[in-house]
């Protein structure tokens, strides 16, 4: 719960500076955790948000739907809502966890390769599974996939 508690905090100092982007952003987060928290309860889940892991997830969920916004306004020629998008994306991102170069991504999919015993590709879906669960929020699972399918192809 320590994450809630930063994102609580940040609202407050937003709203003592005036920042309203900022502001702006951090509710939009806050509204993201709380939407979570009554799908998950009316799904049974009751657990699902209750970690810092279980909200890193959301948030990269959040930075890839602003990325992909950034890049349809850039095609559709509008740089001022693409920078509106990336300055979202920057207050998002310092609540999550540093996340991994390419190179640590390597090496820790090879070790949950190793960890599973994952011989081929019909395995993906058990390392998948475990990577989401160790470095959730810490990597583009999209790559993930792709270092995946490399390594045990």
């Amino acid at each position: 719960m320590a994450l809630r508690d930063d994102i609580m905090a940040a609202v407050k100092d937003a709203m003592k500076s005036g920042d309203k982007k900022r502001l702006g952003t951090l509710r939009l987060m806050q509204a993201a955790i709380k939407d979570k928290d009554i799908n998950s309860r009316t799904e049974g889940h009751d657990s699902a948000l209750t970690s810092d892991a279980g909200l890193a997830e959301l948030f990269a969920k959040m930075v890839k739907q602003r990325q992909d916004s950034v890049a349809a306004y850039e095609q559709g020629g509008r740089p001022e809502l693409a920078q509106n998008e990336r300055d979202e994306i920057a207050v998002i991102q310092s609540f999550m966890p540093k996340q991994m170069n390419e190179d640590e991504a390597k090496a820790a999919v090879a070790a949950v390769i190793a960890a599973v015993g994952a011989t081929s590709v019909k395995d993906m879906g058990k390392v998948m599974a475990e990577l989401k669960a160790k470095y959730a929020g810490q990597m583009d699972m999209g790559k993930a996939g792709g270092i995946v399918k490399a390594l045990l192809g």
